[in-house]
């Protein structure tokens, strides 16, 4: 099913019971947010809000916030279905004579989709504002936390043109407002927005820049795929073949740029790369901890285009889940072909909410020599943005990788510490607040598919015919202990029943984590652990994701992971304590981020009038 608009999708979503209307007085600031987060973490439906205080416009939030609704929105009946479409569009057939190459029409058919259509208008410049008719505080913008430098566009599809190859590029990058018509633009150092700024500075050119608030659900998801660097392949033409149909655009009032022409706002404007940038944030992020001021480009808005009854859409990121994790689940069914094809053993991959993306990839494979997780965890490095991913697991064919649980289970039970687990180094997402240089830190490789006699150090050989000589390793038997230790700082831990020991520390001093990480693996209660995972003073030691989601934002693995001889064998830590300048980390350390009581207690008083179900409170 294809959606002409994110206002068809709204209606259909309302008639299934998958939207609701709130009609009475909402605030733009942190109140939205708290209500839409306990939504998306229950589950709930989302939400249009038609009375925005400050604003003319009303707003729309969680259009894709379950696993359902995404689908829905880029018209398969299950995400999984997304990786079929894809390998049916690549595996052309030449074999068989006419009949195999008429088998190929109907890919054919579907890649006509690919290039997007020209049209002379459309609804999206149906009100036009120029020069100082433009002020972006009519529009209902979010300040999402409490700690927020201001309010922040969160779901703009930024479109500019190579100004040498003429390429089109939308992305989404978040946009904070400084200004009646002025924002910075968070173009990250590896992101295309950048290059195609760094070559406008070299042609001395100021650089055109359209960004569209809407469209229909397959072009803003289109805006957060991790495309490959294709000639002609750009995000109109993947929204245009998930939508079936080849995707409108008309050109902007006042830029050179071809925009969606069914979108519910357009803001057009420049940027200009002689002109010196502007201090940006905080900015409480996807990976649930608040991204620090930095610097950053201005984009000038020199007009604002919208429909006469237009909608704006927004959305939050902050600790997982939110949803981004679907578009997320949406980019690893599309890709998961592709990367199939330079890695055939690969069965299918899973990148949990807990890692936010790039922190933790599952990746299961069919395994047939030694060394063969190791091979396909660096191949994945090596595709496109994997090459920020931190920590790669690897198992077997037949371990579910969307099972967060049964793949910890098979770590514990295959993959022994220092032996198993291999750290390197690369680029890193530059919103990694604990690497070891701003984008570029360590990683870590995790084998725990079922080891051959070569992995486990016997002399036998795995080649076919010597199977007989294999000698099997003693199974690891996790337990957890009845009574655990009592150490300075520890605030809170648990030991788990398949291997896993959580701890939250409250850290005063330099040292006192690997000190401790030494304690507890002396003590007999680190008999039938394998992983010790240290977290900061605010880790619910009671939720696997909240551990595992503290821990990975918090390592740099070449730093803070390590094998450490324990009672009753090895242990690997994971030091995922906050880190101090007196240990030589000289970057300053974010907070998590954090509703305001005031916000939550005003929320609750008021959720009877929102006319939302107690259940999703």
């Amino acid at each position: 099913m294809a959606f002409p608009d994110i206002q068809s999708f709204m209606r259909l979503l309302e008639e299934r019971g998958e939207l609701v209307r709130v009609s009475v007085p909402v605030r733009r600031e942190l109140e939205i947010t708290e209500i839409a987060d306990r939504l998306v973490k229950a589950g709930g439906p989302a939400v249009l809000f038609e009375n925005v205080v400050g604003g003319e416009f009303p707003l729309v939030i969680g259009l894709m916030g379950t696993r359902e609704r995404t689908a829905l929105a880029l018209g398969v009946s299950d995400l999984d279905d997304l990786a079929a479409k894809i390998r049916h569009l690549t595996d052309l057939k030449g074999a068989g004579g006419l009949g195999g190459l008429l088998s190929n029409a109907s890919k054919l058919r579907d890649a006509l989709h690919l290039p997007p259509r020209r049209v002379r208008s459309g609804p999206a410049q149906e009100v036009v504002w120029r020069g100082d008719e433009v002020d972006l505080g009519q529009l209902p913008i979010l300040k999402c936390w409490p700690l927020d430098g201001g309010p922040f566009v969160t779901l703009p599809l930024v479109i500019t043109r190579d100004p040498e190859t003429g390429e089109r590029n939308m992305g989404m990058y978040r946009m904070q407002v400084m200004g009646r018509n002025v924002t910075g633009m968070h173009w990250q150092r590896h992101k295309t927005g950048t290059k195609h700024l760094e070559k406008a500075k070299r042609l001395g050119q100021r650089l055109e820049v359209a960004v569209a608030l809407g469209g229909d659900p397959a072009l803003i998801y289109a805006a957060t795929a991790p495309l490959p660097p294709v000639p002609g392949l750009d995000e109109f033409a993947v929204a245009g073949y998930l939508r079936g149909q080849r995707y409108p655009v008309m050109k902007g009032v006042t830029v050179d740029l071809d925009v969606p022409a069914n979108a519910e706002f357009v803001l057009e404007g420049y940027v200009d790369p002689q002109e010196d940038w502007v201090m940006e944030g905080p900015f409480g992020d996807h990976t649930g901890f608040y991204t620090l001021p930095d610097l950053y480009p201005r984009f000038h808005v020199t007009a604002v285009t919208m429909r006469r009854h237009p909608v704006y859409p927004a959305t939050i990121v902050g600790r997982p889940p939110m949803e981004d994790a679907y578009l997320i689940e949406a980019s690893e069914r599309l890709f998961l072909p592709a990367a199939q094809l330079i890695l055939p053993e690969l069965v299918d991959y899973h990148m949990p909410p807990a890692g936010v993306a790039h922190n933790l990839v599952f990746a299961a494979i069919q395994k047939s020599y030694p060394g063969q997780a190791y091979k396909v965890a660096n191949g994945l490095f090596g595709l496109g943005q994997m090459m920020f991913a931190k920590v790669i697991v690897v198992v077997d064919a037949d371990v579910k990788v969307n099972d967060f649980g049964a793949v910890w289970r098979e770590v514990a039970a295959k993959a022994v510490p220092g032996r198993d687990t291999l750290t390197t180094r690369g680029p890193i997402d530059v919103l990694d607040h604990s690497s070891r240089g701003w984008g570029y830190g360590g990683k870590l490789i995790i084998d725990a598919t079922t080891k051959l006699p070569e992995e486990a150090g016997s002399p036998a050989s795995s080649r076919p015919g010597q199977e007989h000589e294999r000698a099997g390793e003693p199974p690891f038997v996790p337990r957890a202990a009845t009574e655990l230790p009592s150490f300075p700082g520890v605030l809170a831990q648990r030991q788990t029943p398949d291997g896993y020991w959580y701890v939250a520390l409250d850290k005063t001093r330099p040292g006192q984590a690997r000190e401790l990480a030494e304690a507890f693996a002396a003590h007999p209660a680190a008999r039938g652990v394998r992983h010790l995972l240290l977290g900061d003073a605010q880790t619910d030691v009671t939720s696997d994701q909240d551990v595992w989601w503290t821990v990975l934002n918090n390592i740099d693995p070449e730093r803070d992971v390590w094998p450490w001889p324990a009672a009753g064998g090895g242990l690997l830590v994971w030091d995922g304590a906050r880190k101090l300048p007196a240990e030589g980390f000289v970057r300053e350390w974010p907070p998590k981020i954090e509703m305001t009581p005031e916000v939550q207690r005003r929320v609750d008083a008021l959720w009877h009038l929102y006319g939302l179900p107690e259940r999703w409170r």
